[in-house]
């Protein structure tokens, strides 16, 4: 009797687990070029904090996740319920691999910076704990170089690829709102073609000048005709910027900035305390705007900020510079 009812329990257990989509294998495409596969569609996911935004915009819950920066500098996830997700980091570089291995993920989803050849949380410099944490489960994520619509893109096809149907009104609502975002943007872009920008992050040393090349959202205002100004002499070893001292901000000169708006007012507050801000013809006259770097995994805070920019470009005067 005892064999009888547990061949009936296996064979339930068997017919239940092949009816189950989320019993089959699954596989995605990281920006890395690797295709991770697993025997199963994941379930327990680990992300970094603003890549978790992207997840959680199709209803996808890690079960864990890491910031890069201070959680109220965090934008992409301010306004996300987080309930019921445990936080393993605060800030860059230090994952508790403990409290990570606790969750028993299956898949780690994180940004590849091409530059770098890394998943955010996994870079050089980082501690060796959290290295650890790469061990646990793949990693896999959209790159961060190149378009920011090709981020947007990504992880709408990882939740189709893990059942979401993203094409319910639920979600492309959205994608709508991005897309009349970007159109105005592009024709308030067109209506003043002298309009130039420079995206700066000031800090307490130093003003880190964006190179565009390396930023997904600079890439796509360049691309719709915003003259996004290139700065000359990037880090060698961490060209996403160009380091200025505070004697040199002057260095270069447009109609507006657009400020780093991870901790947008604490941003202004380290600018204006400078000496030389007022030299930045656009700093003085006050003509700045935030700019999203590098966080935005949404459509809908995309066309957010999108709007923002073209209020900025409408606002801006072309002789400034």
């Amino acid at each position: 009797a005892g064999l009888v009812a547990t061949l009936a329990l296996s064979a339930c257990g068997s017919s239940d687990s092949s009816d189950d989509p989320a019993s089959k294998g699954w596989s995605y495409k990281s920006a890395s070029g690797e295709t991770i596969s697993l025997d199963h569609r994941p379930k327990r996911i680990i992300a970094s904090a603003s890549e978790a935004a992207g997840l959680i915009a199709y209803g996808i819950r890690p079960v864990g996740i890491y910031y890069a920066t201070p959680p109220e500098t965090e934008p992409g996830l301010k306004d996300v319920d987080l309930t019921g997700i445990k936080v393993i980091g605060k800030t860059w570089g230090k994952i508790d691999a403990e409290a990570a291995a606790e969750l028993r993920p299956d898949l780690i989803v994180a940004d590849w910076w091409p530059a770098q050849k890394a998943y955010q949380g996994f870079e050089e410099g980082v501690d060796a704990a959290s290295l650890k944490v790469a061990k646990l489960a793949p990693t896999i994520g959209a790159s961060q170089q190149g378009s920011l619509q090709d981020v947007l893109e990504w992880y709408e096809g990882f939740a189709k690829s893990v059942g979401v149907d993203t094409d319910t009104e639920k979600y492309t609502q959205g994608k709508q709102e991005f897309e009349d975002a970007k159109a105005d943007f592009q024709a308030a872009v067109k209506a003043k073609p002298g309009v130039s920008a420079l995206a700066v992050s000031p800090g307490d040393d130093l003003l880190y000048v964006a190179v565009p090349k390396y930023s997904t959202s600079l890439t796509d205002l360049k691309s719709w005709g915003l003259d996004v100004i290139d700065p000359d002499t990037p880090k060698k070893d961490f060209p996403y910027w160009e380091y200025l001292s505070w004697e040199k901000a002057d260095k270069y000169q447009a109609d507006f900035l657009m400020l780093d708006d991870r901790g947008y007012d604490d941003t202004i507050a380290k600018g204006e305390r400078q000496p030389t801000w007022n030299k930045i013809a656009a700093a003085k006259a006050k003509a700045y705007t935030p700019w999203p770097g590098f966080w935005i995994h949404t459509y809908a805070d995309y066309a957010a900020s999108l709007q923002v920019l073209t209020k900025a470009v409408n606002d801006a005067d072309e002789n400034l510079a």
